[in-house]
């Protein structure tokens, strides 16, 4: 299906939960979240009932979200279900690899296709101090396991200036030899981010200036991603850059959060609640595909009135 501005819109991010085992600085105050009790949030049936009918109209990927998704009870037989939802071709998951060593397996074996996990830092002392006391030693444990699996990891960054910049050629460094995509991403003032932006936000041009890479084509339609690699390298890099270099007329996605709202632009504070429709019967599909059409043409954080969204990119999913 596309949108009225002719985009295809075929990518789905569904959250499935608005916990975390984490403390990200930017992504939730100290003190966390008021979170929603199990009654608010998605069910497993009407979860997979979302993506038939998304599938239906077009879809053909999902990305599971959270907060953590592997927090989620049944994100197994969840992930299974989806994957055997007929037009579905592409099932990943982002996650901050915590619980992923007690489920890659399953994981794979129930058809997950890609791990995207996000992960700001390789220095121990610095990963405690932005994750609030979580420890890097077994998600560098992990990494080697879907090496060895042979599975698609992409590895996102964060850029936050003063925190990680010195160890952008680190990251680099870790698709030389392993077939890694590498992925920094700005800082969007979302929530929490809202307060960090103005000081800590670092262009991913950046990048560039740090590193050499040579440019190359995306093979993935309506990535976000500018895609680059070392000239010995197995894997890539690549720059999204939301900030400062908007790529809005390529979107092609809508989300989903963990309490029902579909958000047809990530930066809006525009949402449809499909949860209440779910579960009084009524039509769920007429209220997606009027979501899909009516998507802004770009979002506003460019704009010099732009107010960030309410909501923490928790609350939202990754």
């Amino acid at each position: 299906m596309k949108d009225s501005y002719d985009r295809k819109i075929n990518y789905l991010r569904l959250s499935v939960t608005d916990r975390c085992n984490l403390r990200c600085k930017y992504c939730m105050p100290e003190s966390g979240i008021s979170k929603k009790t199990h009654h608010d949030i998605l069910r497993h049936e009407e979860m997979i009932k979302i993506v038939k009918i998304s599938a239906s109209l077009g879809i053909e990927k999902v990305r599971l979200t959270g907060g953590e998704p592997l927090i989620r009870r049944g994100i197994v037989d969840l992930v299974r279900e989806i994957k055997q939802v007929e037009g579905i071709k592409e099932l990943t998951m982002t996650t901050n690899g915590v619980l992923l060593g007690d489920l890659l397996d399953d994981l794979i074996d129930a058809g997950l296709d890609r791990i995207n996990l996000s992960l700001d830092t390789l220095n121990p002392d610095r990963y405690r101090s932005i994750t609030r006391g979580g420890e890097l030693q077994p998600i560098l444990k992990c990494i080697d396991r879907i090496l060895e699996k042979k599975m698609k990891l992409k590895i996102n960054v964060v850029l936050i200036g003063g925190l990680n910049i010195d160890e952008i050629k680190d990251f680099v460094d870790l698709t030389r030899n392993h077939p890694i995509d590498v992925r920094f991403i700005e800082l969007m003032p979302i929530g929490e981010a809202s307060l960090w932006s103005h000081d800590k936000f670092v262009s991913g041009q950046k990048v560039l200036e740090m590193v050499d890479l040579k440019p190359i084509e995306s093979e993935e339609t309506g990535s976000p991603a500018k895609y680059y690699k070392l000239a010995d390298g197995k894997g890539k890099v690549g720059l999204i850059n939301p900030i400062s270099c908007s790529f809005c007329e390529n979107c092609n996605r809508i989300r989903i959060t963990s309490d029902g709202k579909i958000k047809p632009c990530l930066h809006s504070d525009s949402e449809i609640d499909l949860l209440k429709l779910l579960r009084n019967n009524e039509d769920v599909e007429s209220t997606i595909k009027e979501a899909i059409w009516d998507k802004p043409k770009a979002h506003s954080l460019n704009d010099e009135d732009h107010v960030p969204i309410k909501r923490e990119m928790i609350q939202i999913g990754g």
